[in-house]
């Protein structure tokens, strides 16, 4: 049992390691010796763990997000926070973790830019990497709804307006790489409180 452990915890070690790398090198600089380099370990000690830095930058990703979700469910079972409260907390939370890996940002999106042509399609990876976080959205909506704190609204609508603040803060922060996005924090916060019943 502790064998396994201690893989896990190597592994995770190994993946956050790795996105430094990453985030300083760009996806396509970023080399499989420089991550072991940096990970303090040989080659061959990390293809026990990965196969190619492909697979490294997916898995990098995933515990990341694996990372916001686990701070948005710590919210969500707050029960001393109303909905509106927490709706704008967990929008404020993604905000600034983006703002946070502003960096990383780029190296994702020039990673999905030149995916080849014959490989999945970046708008579909995106929706797909997106699903999750959309249906936590519409989940505190209808608890709202339900719990009498939130206006009867369109799901989807209000769905969609919250993954287009998220696009947005992403577009700003990585292609137009502004460094304040305090109006589109206003904006989401403003929004949100127009759902308040």
């Amino acid at each position: 049992m502790s064998i396994v452990v201690q893989h896990e915890k190597r592994r995770k070690e190994v993946l956050e390691k790795a996105l430094t790398v990453f985030i300083d090198d760009g996806f396509e600089n970023a080399t499989f010796q420089r991550i072991a380099d940096r990970c303090g370990i040989t080659r061959t000690t990390l293809y026990l763990y990965f196969k190619n830095k492909k697979e490294i930058f997916n898995y990098s990703i995933k515990q990341l997000l694996a990372d916001v979700e686990e701070n948005i469910n710590i919210i969500r079972a707050d029960t001393a926070l109303g909905s509106v409260e927490k709706i704008t907390r967990v929008l404020l939370d993604i905000f600034k973790l983006l703002e946070q890996n502003r960096r990383l940002l780029s190296v994702v999106l020039d990673y999905l830019m030149h995916l080849p042509k014959n490989e999945n399609n970046p708008e579909t990876r995106i929706r797909r990497r997106t699903l999750k976080l959309r249906h936590i959205f519409s989940s505190m909506v209808i608890e709202g709804i339900k719990a009498g704190e939130l206006k009867k609204v369109k799901i989807k609508t209000v769905d969609d307006y919250f993954h287009s603040i998220i696009m947005a803060v992403i577009f700003h922060l990585a292609v137009l790489k502004q460094k304040n996005i305090s109006e589109l924090k206003e904006m989401a916060v403003f929004a949100v409180k127009q759902l308040a019943a």
